[in-house]
């Protein structure tokens, strides 16, 4: 009996969250956590949830704008090294939307091993902004090349990090920002007191954060006054950015 050749895996972007919009101008790409190093295939269901509130939040704020809202399915559970499998799907899912929407702006907005894959496929020519929340980084080490951070000249980029992360150092974080503010002003980040990996001790905060940049980004709405002021203010100050208790509550609508 012949054997039967290995199904070539393929990433693929899932259903456009909430209602389907009759002609698109922006792109939101959620890109949800992933392993270190991991050949085996993610869970939708599991990858999703963990980005699927961001994207419904999203949605809901660029209904007028026509604003449509994918996650990304990875084909590998892991970064996997030098292959870099989450980042290269980050890119083709970049493609993808290119593809079916054209010509219109994309965020890459990526949570923890996904936050790394947005920073890495920034640089993406449909690409004008990037979120990277408590994104996961390699501990620096002299015999290897830092974390690239060129591609992300031209880009709009918000770092947002929990100062009591214990599972993606928020150092690295801070320092990947302070790299990439050399190359491109319009980088800043963001310190949630106290909060860990999930955000969650802050989760109304960092969602109204994340909407009020994703929405400058990408249909040029005004930013709040701390966003504004995290983007124009030198190191270390505009990425050591206090995320208010309360932030987005006097935010208008």
């Amino acid at each position: 009996m012949a054997q039967q050749a290995t199904p070539v895996r393929t990433a693929r972007l899932g259903r456009a969250l909430g209602p389907e919009q009759t002609a698109v101008s922006g792109v939101v790409l959620l890109l949800p956590g992933g392993e270190e190093v991991s050949s085996r295939r993610p869970s939708p269901l599991r990858a999703a949830a963990s980005v699927r509130g961001l994207g419904r939040r999203l949605t809901r704020a660029g209904r007028e704008q026509s604003l449509a809202a994918h996650v990304v399915h990875y084909r590998w559970r892991g970064w996997n090294g030098s292959e870099a499998h989450l980042a290269h799907d980050a890119a083709w899912a970049a493609d993808e939307a290119v593809r079916r929407y054209g010509d219109v702006p994309v965020c890459l907005a990526g949570l923890g091993m996904g936050g790394r894959a947005a920073l890495r496929a920034g640089g993406h020519e449909a690409v004008n902004s990037v979120l990277a929340l408590a994104p996961w980084l390699p501990e620096e080490d002299v015999a290897a090349p830092p974390e690239p951070v060129k591609q992300l000249a031209g880009r709009r980029v918000l770092i947002v990090h929990g100062t009591n992360d214990a599972r993606t150092d928020p150092e690295l974080s801070f320092r990947l920002a302070a790299r990439a503010k050399k190359a491109n002003r319009d980088v800043c980040r963001f310190e949630v007191h106290a909060d860990g990996h999930g955000l969650s001790q802050y989760r109304d905060e960092v969602m109204a954060l994340s909407e009020d940049f994703v929405m400058g980004a990408l249909f040029g709405r005004a930013f709040s006054r701390p966003v504004q002021d995290a983007l124009a203010a030198p190191p270390p100050l505009g990425l050591r950015m206090p995320l208010a208790a309360g932030f987005g509550k006097s935010l208008r609508r």
